[in-house]
């Protein structure tokens, strides 16, 4: 199984010890709007905790129809990274998981925040998959990721 991946960066006045707790508690729902073939993110279902430890987990609703469930791995500073599977909707026939990762770091007099995530494709969908994140994941993710880092000031 091939995987892609895209990383957007983006500046936080304000230092990690602020930004990282607003971070993992951002609203999914709020953040994530359709673009292009990305749905949005609808309603969160299911959540275990307070989205703040390992192995926690929830399941988003998409406004195609589709799922995923998405698993803790870490929320503590400066790593907050999850796993996504169990994909349904158009994703599910392209998408066998993913992981995304957001490290807080000190830079300057703020933070600087660098979110990755990766996808891994299902067999024979390698270069779609990838054609996908290239082409409309990473833009996106570039868009979505401002308004995300200005919602972690004080």
């Amino acid at each position: 199984m091939s995987t892609s991946s895209a990383t957007a960066t983006a500046h936080v006045d304000a230092l990690p010890s602020t930004v990282f707790p607003r971070l993992t508690q951002h609203d999914a729902t709020r953040f994530y709007p359709k673009a292009g073939v990305l749905p949005a993110v609808v309603e969160v279902r299911h959540q275990t905790g307070g989205w703040d430890a390992a192995g926690q987990t929830r399941t988003l609703v998409l406004s195609d129809g589709g799922s995923v469930k998405e698993t803790l791995r870490s929320a503590t500073e400066p790593l907050f990274a999850y796993d996504l599977s169990n994909f349904t909707g158009v994703f599910g026939a392209l998408v066998a998981g993913a992981r995304s990762e957001w490290r807080v770091a000190a830079e300057g007099a703020g933070s600087s925040i660098a979110w990755t995530y990766a996808f891994t494709a299902q067999p024979g969908r390698g270069l779609l998959v990838a054609a996908i994140v290239r082409f409309a994941w990473a833009p996106y993710m570039r868009r979505v990721l401002p308004p995300i880092a200005a919602s972690t000031r004080a």
